[in-house]
């Protein structure tokens, strides 16, 4: 790749690296320099551009990023859309997370234009939450780079995954001793099913006995017998070695001690040992407290089915300084205008999705209805909805209006809500207007879809979802070609109520214009953004993928 100053009239095919004004708009940086843009350059009197032009055997920072996500994306795991070099990974469900940290710090060594951060490993994370960012600095990679990083990542499985919890039911023996409080046994017996409830988890059976090695022994036993895993001990009086009440008790019982004791304040008093193939964890006093803590670390890693042995414990010293320590801030994912949820957690964008299907088809000619004729041998705008419903963007939502039985008859058994827009001869924006009613509150923004697109691909939607980035300046997402805009639209969720006062027949287009600086333009790849079928002759070039 090479990279510097270039004359505007010699850059052609070149792309941009900083955005420059003109009387028609601002070129964003990251726009290949086409025809137009070098004659708006023109007019506006630059000479020269600071710009990148690939070299043979480069790869463009998308393809690369979005190469190196693929790679890296282990179980559980998923890549976004790349966007500008970026392509995230986002969990499957929930779960820890685990990395391979050796693998990780391979991969980023090879070229200071490939990178991945990652989540804190071992970081418990709910569904659809950020866990990984593949960025590539530069425009380009060499090829030879991107391969290595791809058959590092590949051999390793994956860099990131994201172990789900099991569903299982663990046994509790609680010990007392004649000083012993019940409210105490109450509070322990309560916290344990709080922390499981939180993993996933059931609290099953429990057991008091008196804090003597004979009981303990004989309760574990029973309770792994009745299929509790793990069995938890709360011990009456802290284990200070490993001849104490419980772990003897449980080499009485047949098993084994892995761990008595971790490098982790609060949770130093912690034992960790198997029964068989059952795990046999006794529970330090700060158990007791809702506050984080070691006996959470290794309760976390065994439900999430990850191994712990003694060598796991003892690396855990390294952050494991948690007493007196304030929750420790997470890094934001900026993809929305609030982007994570209540405890600060990043998580993936919920984009909602309009299909204006409502409109009275006036171009289309001899009184019929664009959106009900045949495409591939299915209404029309049944193609559109099913190519909306291949992105991630949910719910989506249909707009109906002219001949509204036989719309809502085209698109039933699709996974989609529709809404009746009664006022559709007032024009597009009474449907918008009606689409937007219907939105959940909840969502970071919309993607607005034309009824009669069917070549639009659910891969574009993606692509402009991973553009989203209001807190960057990246509000409006757009899709061009050769230089020139078309549709869907992404607005994130800001714009709504602004949306909802448009007037007349150019939908959201004055939104746009009123707020350009926070408009990004997506690269869609193929003129399929200005394919809308308004007449017959425009129905037959879609039919001929022309």
């Amino acid at each position: 790749m090479k990279f510097g100053r270039i004359a505007v009239s010699g850059a052609a095919g070149a792309i941009l690296a900083h955005s420059l004004t003109t009387k028609q708009g601002v070129i964003k940086k990251g726009r290949t320099l086409g025809p137009d843009e070098i004659a708006r350059l023109t007019a506006a009197g630059h000479t020269e551009v600071v710009a990148a032009r690939l070299e043979p055997g480069d790869v463009d920072e998308d393809t690369a990023a979005a190469r190196i996500a693929r790679a890296a994306s282990g179980a559980g795991t998923h890549p976004t859309a790349p966007f500008t070099g970026r392509c995230n990974l986002i969990s499957d469900h929930s779960g820890l997370t685990v990395v391979d940290r050796d693998a990780i710090e391979r991969l980023n060594a090879i070229d200071e234009g490939l990178t991945i951060a990652t989540v804190p490993a071992f970081e418990k994370v709910d569904g659809a939450q950020m866990i990984a960012t593949v960025k590539v600095i530069t425009f380009a990679l060499p090829e030879a780079v991107v391969a290595e990083g791809e058959r590092i990542a590949r051999a390793a499985g994956g860099l990131v995954r994201v172990a789900q919890f099991a569903r299982k039911t663990a046994g509790l023996v609680l010990t007392r001793m004649p000083s012993t409080k019940p409210n105490v046994l109450d509070k322990r017996r309560g916290a344990i099913a709080s922390r499981l409830a939180a993993l996933g988890a059931n609290l099953g059976p429990v057991e008091t006995v008196a804090h003597e090695e004979g009981a303990v022994s004989a309760a574990i036993a029973r309770l792994a017998a009745a299929g509790a895993d793990p069995v938890i001990v709360f011990a009456a009086s802290a284990i200070v070695d490993r001849g104490d009440v419980i772990p003897a008790a449980l080499v009485e019982a047949g098993g084994t001690i892995i761990r008595l004791g971790m490098p982790v304040d609060p949770g130093n008093l912690m034992l960790l040992g198997r029964l068989g193939t059952i795990d046999v964890i006794g529970a330090p006093s700060c158990a007791a407290s809702p506050k984080l803590n070691g006996f959470d670390w290794i309760l976390e890693r065994r439900l999430a089915g990850v191994e712990v042995d003694m060598r796991d414990v003892a690396g855990m010293g390294v952050g494991g300084l948690l007493k007196e320590i304030a929750t420790r801030p997470q890094p934001r994912e900026v993809a929305g205008d609030d982007m994570e949820d209540a405890e600060g957690a990043r998580r993936a964008p919920r984009i909602a999705a309009l299909v204006l299907a409502a409109g009275r088809s006036t171009r289309f000619g001899g009184g019929q209805n664009k959106l009900m004729a045949e495409l591939g041998g299915e209404p029309l705008v049944r193609r559109t909805v099913q190519a909306v419903l291949a992105s991630r963007a949910r719910p989506v939502i249909v707009v109906t209006g002219h001949e509204r039985e036989r719309v809502e008859g085209a698109v039933q058994g699709l996974d989609i809500g529709t809404v009746h827009n009664p006022d559709f001869a007032a024009g597009l924006s009474a449907s918008l207007k009606a689409g937007l009613r219907a939105l959940p509150r909840d969502i970071d923004g919309v993607v607005v879809c034309l009824g009669d697109m069917p070549a639009v691909p659910g891969g574009l939607v993606d692509k402009l979802i991973a553009g989203l980035a209001p807190k960057e300046g990246r509000s409006i997402i757009v899709p061009v070609h050769g230089g020139k805009r078309g549709n869907p639209v992404l607005f994130a969720a800001r714009y709504i109520a602004e949306m909802r006062d448009v007037e007349g027949d150019i939908g959201a287009k004055q939104i746009i214009g009123r707020y350009a600086e926070e408009v990004t333009e997506v690269e869609a790849g193929s003129d399929a953004i200005f394919a809308d079928v308004d007449t017959p002759e425009a129905l037959e070039r879609v039919r001929r993928g022309g």
